[in-house]
């Protein structure tokens, strides 16, 4: 454990705020789970701490090996992901799983293994790594919108497609995220407007090709249609049952809390161990423990701008703002969500709530992060070394 320890490179901070929130996770998600014991078990909640802690063991090795690889190795990888992930959400789409009607086509269960795994998940790691790489080759050069259709948005566009009928969140924050990459890439304004143009076209064609064939996209129009009318009006709906239960969890919390375990929405509150888990958080610590954890996210997001702008060559800031971004973003969603500043999505707290892929996934990027600053770390240990090569021989020519 010391060695493993000694050999941890990059940004030690980035390190520690990893490793605090998932040792936060630990008593909410404990805590939470009671009612899926109840439900889909025996009412032991120890086993859903145990399948969590293997989550994390798992997640964390994964952000270990992946630090270790050199992050200009990510390039070539990227190129080769983007198809097979495109194969894998094609695998999915074509499960065609519903859940009371609705789609809900976004997981595939691995063969032998027996674990389920959300494709759309590791699309988003390869894609922003994949336009990275693309961002860092034509950085300087000028190209015409028509020369970057092919080697970055049929690409991009491909992927958001087959997460769009499953999951229309998670395709608009992947959007979002390639909009700003691009942006922050030096990518021309009035062709990121024209794509910005085209995608809400695609999105409107999509909306009324599901409305005119309701049987291929069963439901999942009228979920979305349905979440953003609730949070535009005024009026209560059963389907506004868990944004409800979620703003009692977090009135009854008040500023210090009720305790650790000691909720009672937690029995009520539909995904209060993965979507909602802030609402329980807030409950059992109060206002003081919701923001204590908004600002160790706050504090990675200051690590992954330090980390960016140390970077030495293009490509390694905008693979940290890439990958590392998005763990935020997804991060202040998932709160924003649970005190209804924002309609239900579905994403998860990273790092915090239950779920293997999302934890996995969470871990990829960081340990991409951590490649990328490592990166600087080895730089500087080097100058250092060669400067003391060079003092021996200064002193001796001074002596001479």
């Amino acid at each position: 454990m010391i060695r493993v320890l000694a050999n941890i490179k990059g940004d030690k901070v980035i390190w520690a705020v990893a490793a605090l929130l998932a040792l936060f996770s630990f008593l909410p998600v404990y805590s939470a789970s009671s009612n899926l014991a109840y439900l889909y078990g025996d009412g032991d909640t120890f086993s859903f701490l145990v399948k969590h802690f293997a989550h994390l063991v798992l997640g964390f090795l994964i952000m270990y090996g992946v630090h270790k690889i050199p992050y200009h190795y990510f390039k070539g990888l990227s190129i080769i992901m983007i198809p097979v992930v495109l194969i894998l959400l094609l695998v999915t789409m074509a499960q065609n799983t519903t859940i009371d009607g609705a789609n809900a086509s976004r997981w595939i269960r691995l063969p032998f293994v027996g674990v389920t795994f959300q494709t759309s998940t590791l699309a988003a790691v390869v894609l922003m790594a994949y336009v990275a790489r693309y961002l860092s080759k034509i950085k300087g050069e000028m190209l015409s919108f028509k020369e970057t259709l092919l080697p970055l948005w049929v690409p991009v566009f491909l992927v958001l497609i087959l997460i769009l009928p499953a999951n229309f969140s998670t395709a608009a924050i992947i959007f979002s995220m390639v909009i700003m990459l691009v942006f922050l890439g030096g990518y021309p304004l009035k062709y990121i407007m024209t794509i910005l143009g085209s995608g809400l076209l695609i999105l409107t064609f999509f909306i009324l090709f599901a409305k005119a064939f309701p049987g291929v996209f069963p439901n999942r129009v009228d979920t979305w249609v349905s979440r953003i009318e609730n949070f535009t009006d005024n009026k209560e709906t059963q389907e506004d049952y868990q944004i409800e239960r979620a703003k009692i969890a977090i009135a009854r919390g008040g500023v210090i809390g009720t305790g650790p375990g000691k909720s009672v929405q937690r029995n009520f509150l539909p995904q209060s161990s993965s979507d909602f888990i802030y609402a329980i958080i807030i409950e059992e610590w109060g206002f003081v423990g919701g923001v204590f954890l908004m600002l160790l996210y706050l504090l990675l997001l200051f690590r992954l701008v330090i980390a960016a702008h140390k970077s030495v060559d293009v490509f390694g800031k905008l693979l940290v703002i890439g990958v590392g971004l998005p763990i935020v973003f997804q991060a202040l969603i998932n709160m924003a969500v649970a005190v209804e500043l924002f309609p239900v999505t579905g994403q998860t707290l990273p790092l915090i709530s239950s779920g293997g892929t999302s934890i996995w996934m969470t871990c990829l990027a960081i340990g991409i992060v951590l490649s990328v600053s490592s990166k600087r770390e080895a730089i500087i240990e080097e100058e250092q070394e060669l400067e003391q090569e060079e003092n021996p021989l200064e002193v001796l020519q001074e002596v001479v």
